[in-house]
């Protein structure tokens, strides 16, 4: 549970102590007068019995003490009603939306309908309304921002979606991720869509682990499906997640075949795919509808990529990788005390996935900098010969990664280099960022750029260590030759 608070007291509680002396006697007041009493001001010490105030004012709502307006919450499609006895002053100073339905009702009664979630947690809502704070729960989150939106309360509404973005990673009991994604497509609120979708595809494999998996619909699977920036274990383990998918959902035939075009065959070794085509009881019955692309993925690992290049478009989603964590793309990378000083290490990854050039290793070496300084940065010498000093605390962290050698191997192919950040958040490791080099560099110009290693509690620092994986993605370039 996490309490949202305004940093400021409320505007109506102001109002309602301007209003306790709305009938005292107006004395005009010289200029001199203030600016005495503003230079009186400036040395006086200010005593703040705010709280006490909100605290008076909670109680007002509790008791029901001045009331003048009473809030029948009836939950739809049932009979039952709770009833809150409010203030009108506090309502429409908080809603305009409530200032509406003060002015056209015709009694002392106003009767709001509300679905069942939204009644279960509308007197939290309302004592939000006197006291400036809420506690909020993962299963509440959605609720209140219904409330927060149909009531227009901007306030707590924008900081409901910045509650749902940086609790993504939060533990519940059925998850909570997907459920929001659907409601930020129902709002069209781009922010917490494009948050609930990143961080599906940053931490997929534990959320395919998870029963959160079962309950995504057909279009956020596909949607998913299509994505180059997932992060799992393979491709494998994809196609067995689809797999259970199906089986649990079971939904129209033009799904499945939709989902199952966007598997890339060609990223699963070859003895898997032999394996699945004997196993698989989904790929036996949609054999015909992935004939063509299983024979595509056959070709691909039996032909070396110079010769594949030839006669297809190796640019196409099949022969695209995913980050994949298993170590035949890429390796972890642990870095203690970050700040300390340069590192370095070295790795070995496949030199591409086809099953052609799976005997052949690529070494890549990669260094670490905390604190690397641009050469336009670095010290230079004045006119005397003394060198200028430089700021150490002026660099920034810096990671190359580079291949150890050459071969003539790399015909045809580049290297994608992408390097992930972990981090904890609510106690759960998670992807924090994703840094992706450009083919024809070693380096990620804004590597860390905002991160502050400097904190033991940095947020990009799990017990003081940085956590990284350094993914490598072979990518094969069509040929310019005529094709025969």
């Amino acid at each position: 549970m996490m309490y949202l608070c305004e940093k400021e007291i409320p505007v109506w509680v102001y109002v309602s102590i301007l209003l306790l002396f709305t009938h005292t006697q107006t004395v005009p007041v010289s200029g001199a007068a203030l600016k005495q009493e503003a230079a009186l001001d400036n040395v006086a010490t200010v005593l703040n019995h705010s709280m006490a105030l909100v605290n008076r004012m909670e109680n007002l709502l509790t008791l029901g003490n001045g009331s003048d307006v009473t809030l029948r919450v009836q939950t739809i499609l049932t009979d039952e009603v709770k009833v809150i006895q409010a203030h009108s002053l506090v309502l429409t100073l908080q809603s305009d939306v409530f200032e509406d339905l003060l002015l056209n009702r015709n009694s002392s009664a106003v009767v709001l309908r509300e679905t069942a979630d939204c009644a279960a947690v509308f007197d939290k809502f309302i004592r939000y309304l006197y006291s400036g704070d809420i506690s909020v729960r993962l299963d509440q989150a959605i609720s209140l921002h219904k409330l927060a939106s149909k009531y227009r309360v901007s306030v707590l509404q924008q900081g409901l979606t910045q509650y749902m973005i940086q609790h993504l990673s939060s533990d519940s009991p059925t998850g909570h991720v997907v459920s929001w994604y659907t409601y930020a497509l129902q709002i069209m609120d781009l922010t917490l869509q494009e948050s609930c979708l990143q961080y599906l595809s940053w931490n997929l494999t534990s959320v395919l682990q998870s029963g959160e998996w079962g309950s995504i619909s057909e279009d956020l699977l596909l949607s998913l499906l299509q994505r180059s920036d997932l992060i799992l274990q393979n491709e494998l383990e994809l196609y067995e997640a689809l797999e259970s998918w199906i089986s649990q959902n079971k939904p129209a035939s033009t799904t499945v075949e939709t989902a199952l075009k966007a598997v890339r065959y060609g990223m699963i070794p070859p003895q898997q795919l032999f394996r699945l085509q004997k196993q698989s009881a989904l790929m036996q019955r949609y054999y015909e509808t992935i004939r063509d692309l299983l024979f595509l993925a056959f070709q691909f690992h039996s032909a070396s990529p110079i010769q594949l290049a030839k006669y297809f478009d190796v640019n196409c989603s099949i022969f695209t990788p995913r980050n994949y964590l298993s170590s035949s793309w890429g390796s972890p990378w642990v870095i203690n005390n970050p700040t300390r000083d340069d590192r370095s290490f070295s790795f070995q990854t496949q030199l591409g996935p086809s099953g052609h050039d799976s005997s052949k290793r690529v070494t890549w070496n990669a260094l670490f900098s905390p604190r690397w300084i641009p050469l336009s940065s670095r010290s230079s010498y004045t006119e005397l010969g003394a060198m200028q000093p430089t700021r150490t605390e002026a660099g920034r962290p810096r990671i190359i990664v580079t291949p150890a050698t050459s071969s003539s191997d790399f015909a045809g192919v580049s290297f994608q280099k992408t390097v992930i950040v972990m981090a904890k958040q609510q106690g759960k490791v998670v992807v924090r960022h994703v840094y992706n080099f450009h083919q024809s560099t070693e380096e990620a110009g804004d590597f860390l750029v905002d991160a502050d290693l400097q904190r033991r509690v940095s947020e990009y620092l799990i017990d003081s260590s940085l956590y990284l994986h350094v993914v490598i993605k072979p990518l094969y370039h069509t040929l310019l030759v005529a094709r025969k």
